[in-house]
Formats: structure tokens, sequence, C-alpha cells
């Protein structure tokens, strides 16, 4: 895709939108105060603002404009997907400031990522919060599924937490539509330590089951600080076909498969069950989304928000 027809398609998601095109800088600086820089990336600086008229803190996601690219095709895809995107385990996007030179994304604003979450902790969560977190990540995830996307770039950075413990999917660049047949994909998706052994391998055959391998990889995160070489080398016996990836290599290390029990003890027997589906080696062996909502893991924490909510309707 050329400049002008990103530009084009920029244009064609912002009226879609059915907002406001702001035609000047002045203009995008009386409907928001930038108050800090929050992170920097390859095409975007984020930072946080507030709505000038309604005083709600808010994030402003500033794309950086190539005067010969012209917009990224990751921002044309955030746009596109998190335009449809609304529940409340995504992060909602607020507004498209579209000028000449200029594109800014207007998110809602939440508090810090759950890496910064974890490091404030030192990496010590409880039990309850890693469960809470996860339901929550498994329902947006199950979500875009739903509505069959892809998100393609789970990690610890992407998931956003408020000042009331609420988890959301944030930075859907990577992410995409998918339909049946799946379709051929890049493998050069996921970032490194959250890809599936099936993408690693080179696979462009992927569907729902990438996220779920990610979302298995954050789980053992939160409960440990490393993930990788806990669930043992692949071989075609254990995973027939498996030679056939254009990246793999015969000459592989070859690592036993470890007792998760031993190396995450704070996960209990079902919440081991639940991880050891989410990081089959084998793609079409991973539990959905959807059935990992079911999982009796998650029985006591839908219990007590049920209880919860008895209570507030009582009062």
């Amino acid at each position: 895709m050329g400049k002008m027809d990103r530009d084009v398609a920029t244009r064609i998601l912002v009226s879609a939108y059915v907002i406001r095109t702001i035609k000047t800088l002045s203009d995008v600086q009386s409907s928001t105060d930038k108050r800090q820089q929050l992170g920097e990336g390859t095409y975007a600086t984020v930072y946080k603002g507030r709505n000038r008229q309604t005083a709600q803190m808010v994030a402003l996601k500033e794309i950086h404009l190539d005067s010969e690219e012209g917009t990224p095709s990751t921002a044309i895809r955030e746009i596109s997907l998190m335009k449809e995107l609304k529940h409340e385990n995504i992060l909602s996007l607020y507004d498209i400031i579209h000028t000449e030179n200029k594109l800014m994304l207007v998110f809602e604003f939440m508090d810090k990522d759950l890496k910064k979450y974890m490091e404030v902790r030192n990496n010590q969560l409880e039990c309850a919060t890693i469960k809470d977190f996860m339901h929550q990540l498994l329902r947006g995830v199950a979500f875009c599924h739903h509505n069959r996307i892809l998100h393609r770039d789970l990690k610890p950075q992407n998931l956003l937490i408020n000042a009331n413990g609420q988890l959301k999917l944030a930075d859907f660049g990577l992410a995409r539509a998918f339909g049946i047949p799946v379709n051929t994909f890049s493998h050069e998706v996921v970032t490194l330590w959250y890809r599936a052994p099936d993408v690693l391998l080179g696979s462009r055959m992927y569907n729902t089951s990438i996220d779920i391998w990610s979302a298995g990889c954050i789980m053992a995160e939160i409960s440990i600080t490393e993930i990788f070489r806990l669930m043992g080398t692949p071989s075609e016996r254990s995973w027939p076909g498996i030679s056939q990836f254009p990246e793999y290599k015969p000459n592989f290390l070859v690592y036993a498969a470890q007792d998760l029990s031993l190396i995450l003890p704070r996960i209990d027997n079902l919440g081991l069950d639940l991880l050891n589906r989410m990081l089959q080696l084998r793609p079409e062996m991973r539990v959905s989304a959807a059935d990992a909502l079911r999982h009796p893991w998650f029985i006591d924490l839908l219990q007590l928000r049920y209880q919860n909510q008895q209570h507030q309707q009582e009062q």
C-alpha cells in the first residue's frame, strides 16, 4: 500500500468513525492537553492527556507520519479493528484526531501495564489476583475470537490495568481479521517470548490458538519470571509433521518436559490443568478462549463476583 492509498484509507476510516476531522493544529491543542510522555515506539509516541471539555484523563497515541510512506499500516489496522471492538476488557478508542501532518488516537487512560504492575510488586502476585487477571484476559481474547479477530501480540506490556484492577487488551497494531479456511499469514508476529512454537517454526497457517499460547505464557510469567524450557522439546513422536516446518532444525537442544507443579507451586491443580491446556505444543490441541473461561479453576472467582453483585443489589 503506497502513501496515497494509505492516506485515503486513513480518511475513510476517520470519516467512518463518525467523528470530527480537525483541520488545524490549534484545534488539536485546544481539545486536548498533553501532560507527560508515557512511552515511545517505532510508530508512535504515547502521552498522558486531559480532555479540556470534560476534564477526563486520556491516553494520546501520536502516530509518526512518514513524509514518503504516509500513515503506517499498523495504525490503519488498529483503527479499523478497534472501532468495532466494544468490550469491558478491551481498551476503548474514544476519538481520532486527523490533520494534514498529524494522526492522534485518543484512548481511555489506564494507570499502568501488567509488566509495570508486576514490577511494583516484585513479581509476586496473589493467587486470587492471578486468577482474576487471567479471567479478564481470556474474556477479552474470547470476544476478539468471537468477532473473528486475532490479536497476535499478547504480552504483559499490551495488557493495561486501571486503579480498579480492571484489565484491558491494548495495541491492536498487529491484529487482523481471519476467516475459514485459515488464511496464510506472516510468521513474523507476536513478540518472540510469547510466540507459539508452530509460529516460531515458520508455520504460516495458524488461527486463534496463537493467542491462547501467548495467554498461557503470560499466566506462567505472572506466577514465575521465566517461561521457556518448561514444556520440553517437541519431536515427530509428540508432534507429527513438525519436521516439515521451515524453521525446524533436527539438532535442536533436547529438553525434557518439566513438572509444572514443582515450578509453579502457587498454582493449584485446577490452575495447572488449565495452563497445560493452553500451553499445548500442537496448536490444534490448545483450548479455546471460550472453553478456558468455562474451566473449573474460575468457579470460585465467579461465585465471589456473583455474591458481590447480590450484595450491591441489596444495598
